[in-house]
C-alpha cells in the first residue's frame, strides 16, 4: 500500500484537535500500562509539535507538571490549549545543562525522539539507538525510583543492547508497536516500568 500522509490517524487528529497523529501512539501505550498519573511530573523529550504533551497534560490535570524539550519550539496555543503547568525549552538533550531540569526527579520520562533520517536504515537505526541510550542515561539522573519511561526506537542491529540496558534499570520492560505506527515504519516503542533504585 502506498504511503499516505493523510491517513485515518491524521484525519482523526485534525478532527479531535491534536497537533499530530502521534498522539494516538501514546494514548494506546497509556491505556495499556497507565504510565502517566494525575498530578505527576513528566519530562517530554522530542516533544514537538506537542501532541504527546497534549495527551499527557489531559491526564496530569492542574496539579501535574510537564517539562518539554525539543530542537524546535512548541506552541500548544495552536491547538487552543493554555497550559500553565507546562514549560517548553528549545534545546539539545545532549548539551542541556542539568540545571534546566529543576523539577527533577520526574515520575515519567517520555521520548518520541527520532533522528533526522538519512535514507540509510543502518545509520538511522544507530542514531535512534544513541538517542535511546541518552534517554536511559537521563533516567539514572532524573527519574525517581518506581518511575516509568516510554521511548521510540528504530529496530536494528543494536536494538537488543538498548533493550538490555532498559531491562537492567526497570523491574519490567515491554516492546510495543502501537496501531498508529505506519506499516512501512520500523519504529517500535520501549516501555520501562518501575525504575529500580540506583
Amino acid at each position: 500500500m502506498a504511503y499516505n500522509p493523510q491517513d485515518h490517524y491524521f484525519k482523526m487528529a485534525k478532527k479531535e484537535g491534536y497537533l499530530a497523529r502521534s498522539a494516538y501512539k501514546l494514548d494506546e501505550i497509556q491505556k495499556r500500562w497507565r504510565v502517566i498519573r494525575a498530578g505527576a511530573k513528566v519530562l517530554d523529550l522530542g516533544c514537538a509539535p506537542g501532541s504527546w504533551s497534549q495527551v499527557a497534560l489531559k491526564i496530569l490535570g492542574p496539579k501535574g507538571f510537564l517539562r518539554g524539550i525539543d530542537l524546535k519550539p512548541v506552541d500548544l496555543s495552536a491547538a487552543g490549549l493554555r497550559a500553565n503547568n507546562a514549560q517548553f525549552l528549545v534545546s539539545d538533550i545532549f548539551t542541556t545543562p542539568k540545571e534546566q531540569f529543576i523539577e527533577a526527579p520526574y515520575d515519567v520520562i517520555l521520548s518520541d525522539m527520532a533522528p533526522q533520517t538519512t535514507g540509510s536504515a543502518i545509520t538511522d537505526q544507530t542514531r535512534s539507538e544513541e538517542l535511546c541510550m541518552k534517554v536511559l542515561e537521563l533516567t539514572d539522573e532524573l527519574l525517581r525510583p518506581g518511575g516509568h519511561v516510554v521511548m521510540k526506537l528504530f529496530m536494528g542491529g543494536g536494538a537488543k543492547q538498548v533493550e538490555l540496558a532498559t531491562k537492567s534499570r526497570f523491574q519490567s520492560h515491554h516492546l510495543f508497536r502501537p496501531k498508529g505506527v505506519r506499516k512501512e515504519s520500523f519504529e517500535i516503542y520501549l516501555i520501562g516500568v518501575n525504575r529500580r533504585p540506583n
